[in-house]
Parts: structure tokens; sequence; C-alpha cells
């Protein structure tokens, strides 16, 4: 039985604005950084990292789909263009309202918040790191996205191969560039007399992520 062309529009339209969907899901996943925890720790089943997972799902669509045609379910020829001028009009507009708008400008602006909230967490006592790092999340979303698109392999495990390659980017770059700065902070620490081995000793975890990995999986096997 063909497939009605109505449904093979609207189902295009979803592969088309996943994208988008993408997109919108990195920056409530910012948002999250700074709402849940402190805005410094990820822990498993929050806000952030549901929001990040979302991100690699609606991104990795396609290679979901011939996944499931792996297992045996039919799958539908889909990805072509759309006939449909309202539908292709739709996907036009939202695409252009998620960059022009929200991309653009409404993320440049929640930065620019984060940033006076730490400004204010400061006054009251507290620490502005969570608000800083959570604009400076939503100020790299773009670049974060166009690093998960050169991750995506396209293949029907491309969701796992994005998430493998985060967590590596993660521990090779990101975790290098927090013990330089987790030295930085224990400098200052010492200098007013502040306890400072912590941060010396989290200075070192983070260089050894990767190898505690590696004597993780070690033990297991």
């Amino acid at each position: 039985m063909t497939t009605p062309q109505l449904l093979t529009d609207i189902a295009n339209l979803m592969l088309l604005l996943g994208p988008s969907a993408s997109v919108l899901c990195l920056v409530l996943a910012g948002i999250s950084l700074r709402r849940e925890t402190g805005g410094i720790s990820f822990v498993i089943g929050s806000g952030f990292m549901k929001w990040m997972f979302w991100a690699v799902v609606f991104l990795t669509i396609p290679g979901l789909l011939s996944l499931f045609g792996a297992f045996g379910v039919n799958v539908p020829a889909l990805g072509g263009n759309i006939s449909s001028p309202w539908l292709a009009g739709f996907e036009s507009d939202v695409s252009s309202f998620v960059r022009n708008f929200v991309i653009a400008r409404m993320v440049p602006v929640l930065a620019a918040f984060m940033v006076v909230r730490g400004l204010l967490d400061t006054a009251e006592g507290g620490h502005p790191l969570p608000s800083i790092l959570g604009a400076l999340f939503l100020l790299g979303v773009e670049t974060t996205y166009t690093l998960m698109t050169q991750f995506n392999t396209g293949t029907q495990y491309s969701m796992t191969d994005v998430l493998g390659s985060l967590w590596t980017y993660l521990a090779s770059v990101i975790m290098p560039i927090a013990a330089g700065l987790a030295v930085f902070g224990a400098i200052i620490n010492f200098s007013t007399g502040k306890p400072a081995m912590r941060l010396v000793a989290l200075a070192l975890a983070f260089m050894c992520v990767s190898g505690l990995w590696y004597l993780v999986r070690a033990m297991a096997l």
C-alpha cells in the first residue's frame, strides 16, 4: 500500500525540523545548567543531561530510523523534499525563527542576564561560576551544534557515536582546561590563606579522566 503524499510530507517536515529542535534543546540545556545543582555538577538524570540527550536524538533521527529498519520494522523511504507549498513554507519559517530570533537575539540576552545573576550571586556572598558557565554554554550553542554535526556519522548507530564523541571531547579538551582553572583557583586560595589542596587534587583528577575511565573498564573486565 502506497503511503499518502500528505503523510510523507509531514514525516519529511519532522525530519527537516530535527536540526532546529536540536538547537532548541541545546538552549534549554544551557538554562538548566544554571538552574540545577548550582550549574557546576553534571548529575545523571538532571535537566541538563536530558536536554543534551534529546539534542543528540533530534540530530540523529535519520540514523535511528535506519536502525529500526535493520530490526525488521517497515520504515518508509523518507528524507526527500516537501511537495506541499504550505508545509514547505512552515518548515522554512520555523527554521528562520530558530536561527534569526532564538539563536541570534534571544540567546545573547539570556547569557547577559546570567552574567548579571553572577554579579548578584557574588553580592550575596555566593559564587559567580555557575552563572558564568551557563552564559558561556549559551553563547557557544552554535559551536556545540556544529561540533555535534561533525560527530554525526549518519549510520544506524549515529546517536551513540555522537554521545561517545562528546564524551571524548569532554575528556580530552574540556577537562584539561578545567584542570588549568582549578590550578589557578588553588593559587588564589593559597595566596589568600584558604584551603587549596582540594583544588590541586581536582586538577590532577581532571587531567586523568581518560585514564580513570580505562582503569574502571579494566577492573570491570
